[in-house]
C-alpha cells in the first residue's frame, strides 16, 4: 500500500494497533452495507476505510475493553 501512508494515517490515530482495528471495523461496516464517506469507489472494503480515516471522516472511541 502506497497511498495513504502509514504515517499520514498515524497522524489521525493514537497507534497502530488503533488503526488496525479502526479500519477492520469500518471495512466490516461497508461490506454490511454501510455508505462510504468519500466520494472515490475503491475494490476492497478496508482500502476505503483507510482513505476515510485518512481524510478525517472516521471517529474511535477508546474504551476500557477495547475500541467502540
Amino acid at each position: 500500500m502506497i497511498y495513504p501512508s502509514i504515517d499520514d494515517l498515524l497522524e489521525h490515530v493514537d497507534s497502530k494497533y488503533t488503526l488496525v482495528i479502526t479500519a477492520a471495523k469500518r471495512g466490516r461496516q461497508l461490506r454490511n452495507g454501510s455508505k462510504g464517506t468519500i466520494k472515490k469507489v475503491f475494490k476492497k472494503e478496508v482500502t476505503t476505510a483507510l482513505h476515510e480515516i485518512n481524510a478525517g471522516n472516521i471517529e474511535y472511541e477508546r474504551m476500557r475493553d477495547g475500541i467502540k
